[in-house]
């Protein structure tokens, strides 16, 4: 054997169409086909979970979606100890982040990773870890009750102001039976509701959709929302987000709700437009505004940057957006009517673009 290596590797030569083997010398290669070191995506995703904060982060999260700071109280860590554990659980792809604010806010990534990720902790957790995760579950009361306080306070400071626009039309629950007549029987699939505002229309309607997404623009009203639809144990994903570029990616929902919320655009025809960009092939838009009316004060007291809108305005929106518009009923019985227009995707494909 002199003149080869002690680590003897046979390689194969070709000879027409068959191989031999022969002997190589000073080789140096592993004798395996991957290399050890190759790295795996599937070993990073084990190696961050493999601390206990990380594990009862994400129980916690598979509760409630929180923000980092609400994570800390939970946890009784410092706030840059548990960003350093979530930048982790996010590199990942265990996790997702999102802004509102001043705060940052965490929701589960990647649901079916993440299922089957709880289906084998549930299997192997033993007595301790399963105490830990109890313990951290019964503090979460204390952070639901401090948003649920949060939430009637800011509505206490801004209730006169929706009481005194509702006084102008017919009655609130009039209209959302026309929305329910409006949408029918029957799943909604993935709902979006752009301005969700209190999210009210997710707490009618979240149950009869698979997937319930509100976005609106304030970090008040989102907080305000979350507390109002846990309290409700309507689950959804609130988003903080403007109307004129979504936070979502084209074709992800079935149903898009625009519910008073266009009299706010200086933009109308780019909201809807917008607002169609996320409908899937047969997918439904409705839009619950004002009609044309002249109450002036509304653009200082209410931020009203319209005053109604006229059937033909919208409609021609809608039809630029690439939807088939209709008028779908006019509700008077006050100073304002309440008009709910409805489009839904033609069969030509919208330009398609990335989620903002």
């Amino acid at each position: 054997m002199t003149g080869y290596s002690r680590a003897i590797f046979f390689a194969p030569k070709r000879f027409g169409r068959s191989h031999a083997f022969v002997l190589a010398p000073h080789i140096k290669t592993s004798l395996y086909v991957y290399p050890v070191s190759l790295p795996l995506p599937l070993a990073d995703l084990f190696q961050a979970l493999a601390d206990p904060t990380r594990l009862r982060i994400l129980a916690l999260l598979n509760e409630l979606e929180l923000s980092v700071g609400e994570l800390a109280q939970l946890l009784g860590q410092s706030q840059p100890r548990v960003s350093r554990h979530v930048k982790i659980l996010v590199d990942a792809g265990i996790l997702e982040r999102r802004k509102e604010g001043s705060w940052v806010f965490l929701t589960l990534a990647r649901p079916a990773v993440v299922e089957a990720l709880f289906a084998l902790i549930a299997l192997a957790a033993d007595d301790v870890t399963a105490t830990a995760f109890t313990a951290d579950r019964a503090r979460l009361v204390a952070v639901r009750r401090d948003r649920a306080a949060a939430a009637e306070r800011y509505f206490a400071a801004n209730a006169h102001v929706w009481d005194e626009i509702r006084s102008l039309h017919i009655a609130e629950s009039e209209v959302e039976q026309a929305i329910v007549r409006a949408l029918g029987e029957g799943p909604l699939g993935r709902l979006v509701d752009i301005g969700t505002g209190t999210g009210r229309m997710i707490e009618l309607f979240g149950g009869a959709a698979t997937q319930a997404i509100g976005v609106d623009k304030s970090s008040e009203m989102l907080r305000f929302a979350r507390a109002k639809l846990e309290a409700a144990a309507v689950p959804a994903s609130l988003r903080q987000g403007d109307m004129y570029a979504l936070p979502l990616a084209d074709g992800s929902a079935d149903l898009v709700l625009l519910h008073q919320v266009l009299h706010f655009a200086h933009s109308p025809g780019e909201v809807i437009a917008e607002a169609a960009r996320l409908l899937g092939d047969e997918g439904r838009l409705l839009i619950v505004d004002f009609a044309p009316h002249e109450r002036e004060e509304l653009r200082e007291r209410a931020e009203h940057a319209r005053l109604g809108f006229a059937d033909e305005a919208v409609l021609g929106w809608l039809a630029d957006a690439g939807l088939v518009g209709k008028v779908v009923e006019h509700l008077a019985g006050g100073e304002l009517t309440v008009t709910l227009w409805a489009g839904r995707k033609a069969s030509a494909r919208l330009p398609r673009r990335r989620a903002a």
